[in-house]
């Protein structure tokens, strides 16, 4: 069994950081929420004081963070992974970030000599919790294949795709196609109620129908017809609208980088901004379906 360093032990590293404990190693974990590190204790992680703490000794470290300003710093900062765990350590950042910061990451890994791997993954806090979650992972292939047997116990998936920041390159395309399936579900139970429709029947129709989607299964924006769906808990975060808003527009630099217009994409994100500058950031990105119903107050709906 290994020695795991883990960084970031929110709504996905806890769970996550938690199934590695589940598989039988020993896991060493740090963030700076203490509510975050009591929950991660009580599933068997062991709480430390610091990045150095955590990473001394261990044979591979994850990070789990909210932005690649987050990544660089945990990374690159004083007292940070590079400058305090041994060369022989393995290193497998799951955080969502831009291109650009994990490119930044892979260069001054390799120029410390040590082996890094951008790992992002899909499947929420569901995911995290089950073990399912799919694992997009970039870089050296022998850093890839050792990654793959340390990230085992906490995927459904674990697909090698390519080089440095492709994984990153891989979850942002991905996740910019489930934020626009989310508006579409949300658009079309919305007209599908004012029709008539009943609301478990029409979700029926289109989860085996050409309108089906993993949004639509999984976070099906009216309560009552999906249990997994935060719409049965006023919206309370599976995956906050502000971080749906942070990775679209992830997406959408990448697209004005490469000359790819985002039309569909580029609205999406508009709703999301909508959520954000009407305080509802901490809010569950489904409830989008809230500025198609007219819930929102007249003034998000600008």
């Amino acid at each position: 069994m290994a020695a795991v360093g883990w960084i970031g032990l929110g709504n996905m590293g806890g769970y996550m950081s938690a199934n590695l404990v589940k598989a039988g190693h020993t896991v060493r974990g740090y963030d700076l929420n203490p509510a975050a590190v009591a929950a991660a204790q009580e599933r068997g992680v062991q709480p430390v004081d610091s990045i150095a703490d955590a990473v001394t000794g261990a044979d591979v470290v994850f990070t789990m963070l909210p932005k690649g300003e987050h990544a660089r710093a945990v990374y690159l900062g004083d007292g940070g992974v590079l400058a305090s765990a041994d060369t022989r350590t393995l290193l497998v950042d799951s955080s969502t970030i831009d291109v650009e910061s994990a490119q930044e990451l892979h260069n001054a890994a390799a120029a410390g000599g040590y082996r890094f791997v951008d790992a992002p993954v899909s499947g929420g806090i569901s995911g995290a919790e089950a073990g399912t979650l799919t694992f997009m992972v970039g870089g050296e292939a022998d850093a890839v294949r050792d990654a793959a047997g340390y990230i085992e116990p906490m995927a459904g998936n674990i697909i090698p795709t390519g080089g440095a920041t492709t994984g990153q390159a891989a979850k942002i395309c991905n996740n910019l196609m489930l934020f626009i399936n989310l508006a579409g579900a949300a658009e079309g139970a919305v007209l599908a109620d004012r029709l008539g429709l009943d609301k478990q029947v029409f979700w029926n129709i289109a989860s085996v129908s050409s309108g089906d989607s993993w949004a639509l299964r999984t976070w099906y924006p009216i309560p009552g017809v999906v249990p997994s769906a935060a719409s049965n808990r006023d919206f309370a975060p599976t995956f906050t609208a502000e971080l749906a808003n942070k990775d679209i527009n992830l997406a959408i630099a990448a697209a004005r980088d490469t000359g790819t217009p985002l039309e569909i994409g580029e609205h999406v994100q508009q709703l999301f901004q909508r959520l954000v500058d009407a305080g509802l950031s901490a809010k569950d990105c489904s409830m989008i379906v809230q500025l198609v119903d007219g819930t929102l107050a007249a003034e998000t709906r600008t």
